[in-house]
């Protein structure tokens, strides 16, 4: 189904990597000066079209995955700093996290939490930074892990060896955790509660793209935003020995820029079971590199690191979730 056309608004932030929406159905983002945004979205159909972006917070660092807590603070995965946690009233930040097993946190990415207060985040990247993360997806090193951080407690590593984790997102009853694995073209389910406890398995395998940032609907969708199209070349790559591989990220790095980023658009809607529901693309879009896709009401808002502010359009046929 086609993506209908996006309205870009808050053009003044650079490189909003993630967006989710709040209790009040405004969005949060984070900017590539580290930078928090709270952007308050006009009513559905008002005659004032305006949004209206407040700076809440600076991270120091590179702010990427971002969760609301109950409360109205904010959970941060910063790429430099770590695991953070923003007061918007007042703008502190508090670090929970800048170490897991026996090494510093690097490429901390996304990040959930259940009601209990315990926290989910992934690591996309045990080896390359976020100034290096291409290296990662061509060298298909497998370093990437997932975390949990349990109020008072240090970060356990429940996974290890995945593809370039990124999006992470609990489920609507609590009893698993979604984890895309953009290196590896999937979603990974991992059982939290039940006789499955602790068991991982393949929830959604070939997606069409490279999945990245996952959040959850009121209506218990998952939404995931695909950074880009499958790239044949690529698992070409994946394919040979890893000396080669590595050489190829050598060469790519003396030839750098990078190519621009793919004008396809395309995010999805997937039900807990990994069925899709939504599948929207644009083939030419002007925003592109979604690295982010939220529900709030009856729209959709995208985000993107290689890009300014966030796009924000109607979900077909939808029905406002929230009132917004």
């Amino acid at each position: 189904m086609p993506l209908p056309p996006a309205r870009i608004v808050a053009p003044g932030i650079e490189g909003p990597e993630d967006v989710v929406a709040d209790a009040d159905g405004s969005v949060l983002t984070g900017a590539a000066d580290g930078t928090i945004w709270r952007v308050r979205l006009p009513e559905a159909g008002a005659a004032d079209r305006t949004a209206r972006a407040e700076a809440v917070g600076h991270t120091g660092g590179r702010p990427l995955g971002l969760h609301p807590l109950p409360g109205g603070e904010l959970l941060v995965c910063d790429a430099y700093r770590g695991l953070l946690r923003l007061t918007p009233r007042d703008g502190t930040v508090r670090v929970l996290a800048d170490e897991a097993a026996g090494g510093p946190l690097r490429f901390c990415s996304n990040v959930t939490a259940a009601p209990d207060g315990t926290v989910y985040f992934t690591v996309s990247s045990c080896r390359y930074g976020l100034d290096e993360w291409p290296g990662d997806i061509l060298e298909h090193l497998g370093t990437g892990r997932l975390l949990r951080l349990r109020p008072g407690g240090t970060p356990e590593v429940l996974l290890s060896g995945l593809q370039f984790a990124n999006g992470v997102a609990l489920a609507p009853d609590g009893s698993f955790l979604v984890v895309a694995e953009t290196g590896a073209r999937r979603l990974r389910r991992y059982w939290l509660t039940g006789p499955r406890a602790g068991h991982c398995e393949t929830l959604a395998a070939d997606l069409p793209g490279y999945p990245d940032n996952i959040s959850l609907a009121d209506d218990g969708i998952f939404w995931v935003a695909l950074a880009g199209p499958r790239q044949p070349a690529l698992e070409l790559v994946h394919a040979l020995p890893r000396p080669v591989r590595r050489a190829a990220w050598r060469t790519i790095q003396r030839v750098r820029p990078f190519p621009p980023p793919h004008p396809t658009v395309r995010v999805l809607g997937m039900r807990p079971d990994g069925h899709p529901v939504w599948d929207l693309r644009a083939a030419r879009s002007p925003y592109r590199m979604v690295t982010a896709v939220c529900r709030t009401g009856s729209r959709l808002v995208l985000a993107s690191v290689a890009q300014r502010g966030v796009a924000v359009c109607p979900l077909p046929g939808a029905k406002s979730l929230t009132g917004h």
